[in-house]
C-alpha cells in the first residue's frame, strides 16, 4: 500500500550545493535514517537541476537519488540533467565523434564542473546517467503539479498518449536531438521554458558575457501590455524594446497557465531576493543557490492557494567550497 504523506516539501535547483541541501533538509525536519534523509510524515520533491556549476555535485546526487529510491523523495528532470545525458550519449549515425549534444565550447563549459568531479569516478557517473534517463519529465498530483520550467497542457497530453506516462524512453531521448521534432519541442518547452526571438537586429549580452537573440518569457500573463511584462529572466531587455507592444503572433506561441489551474511548482529561472510567489497558484523555487543566493523549499500542505509564509530557505555560504563535505561518499 502506497504511503500517504501529510505534506510535501518542494525543493529548488541545487546545482551542486550539497552542504546547503543538508542544512535545508535539517531545517525541514528531515533526519538521516539508514543513510537516507527522511521525514516521518512528509515527502520531498526536487524540481531538477541537481548537477553542474556547484562544488558538490557528487554529494548532491548521492543524497537525492538515495532519497528517491527509498521513497523519501520524488524528482522531475531538469534541463541540466537532460543536457548531461545528451552530452554523454552517442548518436545513432555511426560516427565515433557524434553525440546527441555536440561537444561545442559552450556545451562543454555547461557540464565541465560535473565532468571534473566525476573524473575519477566514471563507473559511478554511468550509474547516475542510467538513473537520470528514468526520471519523470513532470509530476501531477491531485492538488498540484511540478515541472522544471514550463507546464504546457497540449504537449503534455500528447506525450502521455504517445509514451504512456511521464517518463522518457531511449527512443524519446534520441528523437529529442532532432530539431523540430515533437520530442525536441517538448523537452525544450518543459525543461527550458519559453524562449522568444528578439526582433531582427536586437540582441542581449547577459551577465555571463554570452550574446543572445532571444529571451525567456513567462507563461502566465493573460494580456501583457508590453515586452517588459513578458520577460522573465535576470537580464533586462533593451529599454526601447521593453516598452513596445507584444505582437499577437508572438503571444500565440505561449501556452497560458490560467488562475484556475492547480498550483504549479517550477525552478530554472534564477530569481533573487526574498522568496515570493509569482501568483497564488505558481511558485518558482530557483533562487540562485549556486551564486550564493538561497536554496529554497515550499512546504505544500494540499492548499488550493499557495501561501507566501510556506517558503523556507537557507542562505548559501560563499565559503561552502572550502568546507569539508557533510555527506560521506563511498569510495
Amino acid at each position: 500500500m502506497a504511503q500517504v504523506f501529510a505534506g510535501f516539501d518542494l525543493i529548488g535547483d541545487i546545482h551542486g550545493c550539497g552542504n546547503a541541501l543538508c542544512y535545508l533538509l535539517q531545517r525541514l525536519g528531515y533526519q538521516k535514517r539508514h543513510g537516507v534523509w527522511q521525514h516521518p510524515e512528509r515527502q520531498a520533491i526536487f524540481v531538477g537541476d541537481i548537477v553542474d556549476r556547484g562544488p558538490r555535485v557528487r554529494e548532491a546526487l548521492y543524497i537525492v537519488r538515495n532519497m528517491v529510491e527509498a521513497g523519501a523523495a520524488q524528482i522531475v528532470l531538469g534541463n541540466h540533467e537532460f543536457n548531461l545525458l545528451c552530452y554523454l550519449t552517442r548518436s545513432r549515425d555511426g560516427k565515433s565523434d557524434s553525440w546527441l549534444r555536440q561537444h561545442t565550447p559552450r556545451s562543454t563549459r555547461q557540464v565541465q564542473e560535473t565532468l571534473d568531479q566525476f573524473e575519477h569516478h566514471q563507473q559511478e557517473l554511468q550509474t547516475y546517467l542510467r538513473w537520470m534517463s528514468t526520471l519523470p519529465l513532470f509530476l501531477e498530483f491531485e492538488h498540484f503539479r511540478v515541472v522544471h520550467a514550463c507546464w504546457d497542457d497540449t504537449m503534455i497530453n500528447r506525450f502521455r498518449q504517445q509514451y504512456g506516462g511521464n517518463r522518457m524512453t531511449e527512443s524519446f531521448l534520441h528523437a529529442s536531438a532532432q530539431p523540430g521534432s515533437f520530442e525536441w519541442q517538448l523537452a525544450d518547452r518543459l525543461l527550458r521554458g519559453i524562449d522568444l526571438p528578439l526582433p531582427e537586429g536586437i540582441s542581449i549580452t547577459g551577465h555571463d558575457g554570452i550574446e543572445r537573440h532571444s529571451f525567456r518569457a513567462c507563461f502566465w500573463k493573460e494580456q501583457p501590455a508590453s515586452y517588459r511584462e513578458l520577460v522573465f529572466q535576470p537580464d533586462p531587455l533593451p529599454e526601447k524594446l521593453a516598452c513596445e507592444t507584444v505582437p499577437e503572433k508572438v503571444l500565440e506561441k505561449i501556452p497560458l497557465y490560467s488562475h484556475s489551474e492547480k498550483p504549479l511548482f517550477i525552478g530554472h529561472y534564477w530569481r533573487s531576493g526574498k522568496p515570493r510567489l509569482i501568483r497564488s497558484n505558481i511558485a518558482c523555487l530557483d533562487y540562485s543557490a549556486v551564486k550564493y543566493g538561497k536554496l529554497v523549499a515550499y512546504r505544500m500542505n494540499h492548499e488550493a492557494q499557495l501561501q507566501p509564509e510556506h517558503f523556507l530557505w537557507v542562505d548559501v555560504d560563499p565559503a561552502e567550497p572550502m568546507r569539508p563535505s557533510i555527506e560521506k561518499l563511498p569510495h
